[in-house]
C-alpha cells in the first residue's frame, strides 16, 4: 500500500485481512499445506457456488485479467488454471504470500502478483480484457475510487466483474436484527450497522439504485445486475431449523431473484 495514500480507515481494514484472508479464519488445517488449500477452496465454492457462473472463469483463456483483491487465491488459482493471462492486487502482504504459496504448490504460475491498493491500481490505462473483483471495494474507504480505477485499467470493449453486499438483503436485515433491534438501538440504520460490524471496519452495502446511479456518469454499459438468495441469505451457519425456515420463508416472501446479500454486476466498458 502507498503509504501517502493511506488514512487511519483505511490502515484497520488492511490490519483487519492482514490478520485472515477471507475465509481462512475457518481453516484448521497446517497453514500452506494441500489440504490446507483444498480446505479453503471447498469452504468458498459451497457456501458461494454463484462464483463460478458469474466469474466465467474457462471463458477468458487468453485473455489478459486482473483480479482485485486475490484474498486467499482460490478464484485467482481458477484463472491460472483456466489459462488466462492473470495479474492479482491485494492490500494486504498475507494475501499474496497465500496466493504465492498456493501456486507453487500446484505448479502454477501467473503473469503478475502484487500488493497494492484498489483505489490506486498500478497499471497503464486500458490493460486488461476483463477485471475481476469478488467482495473487496466495498471494504475500501473511497469505493467509487477503486470503481474509476477498475475502469480506467480496463480495455475498451473489455469486462468487469465485480460483487458488493446489498444493502437491501435478508442477510442485511438479520444483521439488524442482531446489532439493532436486539440490543434495544432500533433507530440505527442497515448502512450504519453494517459499517460498525460486517468484517472490516467502513464495510458498505449498496442498493440496486444506488449502483445504477454511480454507473451512470461513468463510460460503462450493464449487462447484469442481480441479487440472488445466498446460503449468507439462509442462515446457513445457523443451528436451529426453524430459524432456517423462517429465512427460505422470508425468501419466498420477498423474492428468491430481489433480496440476496451479493450484489453482482457485470460491465462493459464502452468501445
Amino acid at each position: 500500500m502507498n503509504m501517502q495514500n493511506s488514512n487511519p480507515l483505511k490502515e484497520s481494514v488492511k490490519k483487519y485481512w492482514n490478520i485472515a484472508s477471507c475465509g481462512t479464519e475457518f481453516i484448521r488445517e497446517q497453514k500452506h499445506s494441500k489440504s490446507y488449500f483444498e480446505a479453503i477452496e471447498n469452504f468458498r465454492y459451497t457456501i458461494e457456488p454463484e462464483i463460478f457462473g458469474f466469474a466465467q472463469f474457462t471463458r477468458f483463456h487468453g485473455k489478459k485479467i486482473l483480479e482485485v483483491g486475490v484474498g486467499a487465491g482460490s478464484d485467482f488459482t481458477q484463472w491460472v488454471r483456466a489459462g488466462s493471462l492473470a495479474h492479482g492486487i491485494d492490500l494486504t502482504e498475507e494475501a499474496i504470500n497465500n496466493v504465492q504459496e498456493r501456486l507453487k504448490l500446484y505448479e502454477l504460475s501467473a503473469v503478475d502478483l502484487k500488493c497494492g491498493d484498489a483505489e490506486n491500481l498500478p497499471y497503464e490505462n486500458n490493460q486488461f480484457d476483463l477485471v475481476y473483483s469478488w467482495g473487496v471495494i466495498h471494504h475500501s474507504p473511497d469505493t467509487e475510487r477503486c470503481l474509476d480505477e477498475i475502469i480506467r485499467v480496463t480495455k475498451p470493449g473489455g469486462q468487469i466483474k465485480i460483487m458488493v453486499y446489498n444493502r437491501h438483503s435478508l442477510f442485511a436485515f438479520y444483521q439488524y436484527l442482531i446489532f439493532g433491534l436486539f440490543k434495544g438501538q432500533p433507530f440505527q440504520s442497515l448502512a450504519s450497522i453494517l459499517f460498525k460490524n460486517q468484517e472490516s471496519p467502513g464495510t458498505k452495502a449498496y442498493t440496486i439504485k444506488e449502483v445504477h446511479q454511480l454507473l451512470s456518469s461513468r463510460p460503462v454499459s450493464v449487462t447484469i445486475i442481480r441479487t440472488p438468495i445466498t446460503n449468507h441469505d439462509l442462515l446457513y451457519y445457523h443451528q436451529s431449523k426453524f430459524v432456517k425456515m423462517l429465512a427460505r420463508t422470508a425468501a419466498s416472501i420477498f423474492g428468491w431473484e430481489k433480496v440476496g446479500w451479493f450484489l453482482m454486476i457485470d460491465l462493459q466498458k464502452m468501445e
